[in-house]
Formats: structure tokens, C-alpha cells, sequence
């Protein structure tokens, strides 16, 4: 880990990390660290090859301060300005067109930098910012558990209101798998500490990431996992194999066996099935999801979610490969489109010109998702 202990903005720029969950696409995005300080996970291709440090923190309340400047003048023209930053500028415009109202920190992991140095930038934050409504950060069970509640109540009354934990499985044979770094003791110590704080909590869950063989326990132990952490939400987001995600050249050669869209929807069952005693609003609010209506709050709505995947099974393969196809392309949404006349003749020409079939549609699928990983 690299830590720059200038005090110094001669080499001030502002910066931006490559990734934001789906939810915060309106929201304002302040770099606190680079990279990523685990970077071994076989599925995630985002931070390879680079290295993690943590920025100095007069870059980052500098960029508050500059983000202060040019949202004031956004609101009032006639004052002048100099755009010293025209990426912190075209920030600033994008937060005021969306209501100023929510922060996201990165990159992968917020709290490293510790509760003193991260409340000092929380408070930097409301300071200068007093009505933003939320303030969120991706977050390593590991991190968490390296913070007392004490630690997690000072950010909280700081201004952190919500913590995304990368849970991914609750089964300490997939975590091992994929390099994960954590136990599902961990993950579920870390969450309950978040909730003792008082803070929100999503936690995310990866369908397919225990591949064929360990998909039925992957399901079984997420949900467990889940359900002793009772998190306010719980986000679904399937696993994918981009160029640079070391556990792509494992499912090439065959060493993982990964499941298809069918296999998918079937643990999801499962995993769904196996959620009891919680309180959570469970989010499919990623395009690479098969179901994009596959939402609502837990318990009350868990015969719908579970009817819109029976649904699906209950297709016939035509129907399946048609709606599967539809979805990568964008012009499904959920299973009620496949009545839609004039998208599903539009899907079905395209299918044709590309001779679309059951036997293809598993490594057509694949290379379609490609475009948004």
C-alpha cells in the first residue's frame, strides 16, 4: 500500500476511479483511494495490473473545495471563475443537473484510510454541502471487522450513510475459489457491525459464481449468510468473464464450469427460497441481469419474485433463447415485453439474420455481455 504523506498541492489533480455501483450513477463521485488494496478476486477485472495507494487527503478536500467553486458558479454565472479542472468541472455539472443530493467515495474501499482521516473528509463534505441527502462507499468485510463500532458510529454521525459490501458468496468453498479474501464468518461479522452502526447495508450476491458444481451450495450458504445479516438491500449481480478477469482463462479452459442463463434462473430459486427472517429490499439493478423487474422487499414480496423465475423455466426453449437474446440486446426488460409485437418481431429478425438457436445461444449470450463489463 502506498500512502502520500505530502501536504503539498504542487501535484494536485482531480480524479475520478473507473466504477460506481448502478445506484449512484447520480450521484457525485469523490476519489479517496486508487485501486484496489486486495486486487486477487478471479471474477473482478477492474483493478489489475495497478497499483493501490491512498490519495493525500488535501487532494481530496481540495477537490470538495473546487467542487463547492464550480457548483456555486453553475448556479450563478455571473460570478466568475477559473476552470483550472475541467474534469472537476464537468463533475460539478453532472451532480447539479442530478439535485445535488448524493456522494459516492472510491475506489474499492473508503474506509482503509481509516475513521479519523475519513470523518475529517465527511465532515470537509457536509461543511461545504450541508443538504446532501446520502453518502456511500464500497467497502471490504475485512475493513470493516478492522474498525471498531465506535469507529463505524464517529463516520456515521460524520455523514456515512451507506456501506456496498461485495459479499458475493456466503460459502467458504466459493470464496476460496475465487480469492476472495474473506470467510463467510467475515462477511457476516462485518455486516452485523455496519447495522450495530445504525448505517444502511447492500450486499451483493453473484449468481453463477460457484459454477455448475458448487451452484446449489452457493445459493444455500448466500442466503444463510443474508439472512443472519438482515441487510437493507440485497443486490443481484450476475457473474461475467471481460477479457481482464483472471477467472475468464479458468472458464476458457474448462478448469470452471460455468453455468448458463437456465442454470442461473434455477439458482436464483434457490437462493431466493432460502432467504427467511429478514427485512431487505432485494434490487436486480444491473443490465447484465436477466430480469430487470426482478425487485421488491423481503418477505412480503418473495412469491412474486419467485413466480417471475418460474415463469421463465416454465417457457418453452424457443421462448427462453427468444427472451434471453432480447435481454442482451436491450430490448427486454422483463418477461412481459415477450408481448410486446413490435419488440419481439424486432428481436426475432435480428435472431434470424444471425441465425440465433439453442445450440448458440450460451457463447452468443457471452459475447453480447461483454459490452457492458
Amino acid at each position: 500500500m502506498t500512502r502520500n504523506k505530502t501536504n503539498s498541492l504542487s501535484d494536485y489533480r482531480y480524479e475520478l476511479g473507473p466504477i460506481r455501483p448502478p445506484s449512484e450513477a447520480s450521484s457525485l463521485l469523490i476519489r479517496v483511494t486508487r485501486n484496489c488494496e486486495w486486487n486477487r478476486c478471479l471474477f473482478c477485472p477492474v483493478y489489475k495490473e495497478t497499483e493501490f495507494s491512498i490519495r493525500p487527503i488535501e487532494h481530496v478536500l481540495h477537490d470538495i473545495d473546487l467542487i463547492r467553486e464550480y457548483t456555486d458558479f453553475l448556479q450563478n454565472p455571473t460570478d466568475g471563475v477559473r476552470i483550472e479542472e475541467p474534469l472537476a468541472y464537468e463533475s460539478a455539472m453532472h451532480w447539479s443537473i442530478n439535485g445535488l443530493k448524493s456522494v459516492f467515495l472510491q475506489d474499492a474501499d473508503a474506509l482503509v484510510v481509516g475513521a479519523y482521516d475519513l470523518a475529517r473528509i465527511l465532515y470537509h463534505l457536509k461543511g461545504n454541502f450541508p443538504n446532501i441527502e446520502r453518502v456511500t462507499s464500497y467497502a471490504r468485510s475485512s475493513a470493516i471487522n478492522k474498525m471498531s463500532l465506535d469507529d463505524l458510529i464517529l463516520l456515521r454521525k460524520a455523514g456515512l450513510s451507506r456501506i456496498h459490501v461485495g459479499m458475493e458468496s456466503g460459502s467458504d468453498t466459493v470464496l476460496k475459489m475465487v480469492r476472495k479474501g474473506a470467510s463467510k464468518a467475515i462477511h457476516i461479522q462485518a455486516g452485523v457491525k455496519v447495522k450495530g452502526a445504525e448505517m444502511e447495508l447492500s450486499e451483493y450476491f453473484m449468481p453463477g459464481l460457484g459454477g455448475r458444481s458448487l451452484s446449489e451450495e452457493h445459493a444455500i450458504e448466500s442466503a444463510d449468510a443474508l439472512n443472519k445479516i438482515d441487510p437493507d438491500f440485497i443486490r443481484v449481480r450476475p457473474l461475467a468473464f471481460p477479457v481482464r478477469a483472471p477467472l475468464r482463462e479458468l472458464m476458457l479452459s474448462g478448469e470452471f464450469d460455468r453455468c448458463n442463463d437456465i442454470e442461473i434462473v434455477q439458482e436464483l430459486h434457490t437462493f431466493i427460497d432460502n432467504l427467511e427472517g429478514l427485512s431487505s429490499y432485494l434490487v436486480s439493478d444491473h443490465i447484465l441481469n436477466l430480469f430487470g423487474d426482478l425487485n421488491g422487499h423481503l418477505p412480503e414480496d418473495k412469491s412474486l419474485l419467485l413466480s417471475i423465475l418460474q415463469r421463465f423455466l416454465k417457457l418453452d426453449e424457443e421462448e427462453q433463447v427468444l427472451y434471453r437474446f432480447g435481454r442482451r440486446l436491450g430490448a427486454f426488460i422483463s418477461l412481459d415485453d415477450l408481448n410486446n409485437e413490435s419488440r419481439r418481431s424486432r428481436v426475432s429478425q435480428i435472431m434470424s439474420e444471425n441465425n440465433v438457436n439453442s445450440e448458440n445461444i450460451d457463447s452468443l449470450t457471452e459475447q453480447m455481455m461483454q459490452r457492458f463489463v
